[in-house]
């Protein structure tokens, strides 16, 4: 069954984000691991709940729907049968070797769809890590991100799980952030970030976007796969508001915040991505999950934290698309203020001194990396 065949429901996402942030910021994410490991314990005596309450096969269901509604956007036939990953493993090297696509038996995953989208790669989502120099106050409400950047189109499902409750955590909001094909983020003006003298960068809110979880906890994003850039391997960024509001202008108070974090994916899906225009016109080296500082020694080192998604492939390539999901669990009475040095307001995007309490590694510092 979906969340027994976890064992169960693994930790992640502790956030964090870019290599020069204040040593603080770094301490604290690694001492979270504690919190953590509580939180993931909660989350774990979950796990019969939610498979009794029908959360469980809702979510293959649910799954299965939404690849078919795409395949059918893309004039894939639905019939095809999917690739799938192997089964969850732990720790920094397992993680690292895990992979999360693999491939399956056509004939049973065509006889039964929850042989494929019955695994969860799960999260707990609580301490508070490094938000990065790049997080942008008062991004839009939103599903399809894109803006049409080039890339990898990627469908994402999150659910998230309130692991003081057991049940799906109903009305937070999912804000999410990546930078483009070759690593550059919109929404802000900063040295090692594109073009450091393109002001007109400040109000493009490509690739950045905010949902508010439904009846099963769930939202769905459509982005691109993310490129790279000095220092980090490709990544995600989310931080969750709780008791936000919806203003009239399309964006969100910023409420209270019980988690700030990141995720990847494969080290060999990025590689196959990493070799198709545009991503391979960025001259950057590539850094992998094993090099990657946030990956292991903030996200899975010493834990049993998978922050990687689950995924398969819309068609026969990767081209086609890819549908991936995730499903996080959250101490809800958990309380961070996320920092941000970039604001969108009605007049735009514009550089901010000191937001959240500080906003480190801002507008006019060295490289995110």
């Amino acid at each position: 069954m979906f969340f027994s065949k976890l064992v169960i429901l693994a930790l992640a996402a502790v956030a964090a984000a870019h290599p020069g942030h204040e040593a603080e910021e770094h301490w604290a994410a690694i001492a979270a691991r504690t919190q953590r490991v509580n939180t993931r314990r909660a989350l774990e005596n979950c796990a019969a709940s939610l498979e009794s309450r029908g959360h469980a096969a809702r979510a293959i269901e649910r799954r299965a729907a939404e690849a078919a509604r795409q395949r059918i956007a893309r004039r894939i036939p639905v019939n095809n049968p999917y690739r799938k990953r192997a089964a969850v493993r732990r720790d920094t090297t397992s993680i690292l070797n895990k992979d999360h696509e693999g491939t399956l038996d056509p004939d049973e995953a065509q006889a039964d769809e929850s042989y494929v989208f019955n695994s969860t790669t799960c999260a707990v989502l609580n301490p508070q890590g490094e938000v990065g120099p790049f997080y942008v106050k008062g991004e839009y409400v939103r599903s399809d991100v894109t803006d049409s950047e080039p890339g990898v189109e990627i469908i994402m499902e999150a659910q998230v799980i309130d692991v003081n409750t057991c049940e799906p955590l109903v009305g937070a909001w999912f804000d999410i952030w990546n930078c483009n094909s070759t690593g550059v983020y919109s929404g802000v003006q900063s040295n090692g970030n594109g073009n450091s003298n393109d002001a007109t960068n400040l109000d493009n809110t490509a690739l950045r976007g905010i949902q508010q979880t439904d009846d099963n906890g769930v939202v769905t994003f459509t982005t691109i796969y993310p490129g790279h850039y000095s220092g980090r391997t490709n990544h995600m960024h989310v931080v969750l508001h709780t008791e936000a509001e919806e203003q009239t202008n399309g964006t969100i108070t910023m409420g209270t915040v019980p988690h700030i974090g990141q995720f990847f994916w494969d080290q060999s899906l990025t590689t196959q991505v990493e070799a198709l225009s545009p991503y391979n016109t960025n001259t950057i080296t590539l850094t992998t999950n094993a090099q990657d500082r946030v990956f292991g020694e903030q996200e899975t080192a010493g834990t049993t934290s998978d922050p990687v998604f689950n995924y398969v492939f819309l068609g026969d390539s990767i081209s086609d698309g890819i549908f991936q999901w995730i499903v996080v669990g959250v101490d809800t009475s958990a309380s961070y203020t996320p920092t941000y040095s970039f604001e969108l307001t009605e007049d735009g995007g514009v550089p901010v001194s000191s937001g959240g309490g500080g906003g480190a590694g801002g507008g006019g510092g060295g490289p995110p990396s």
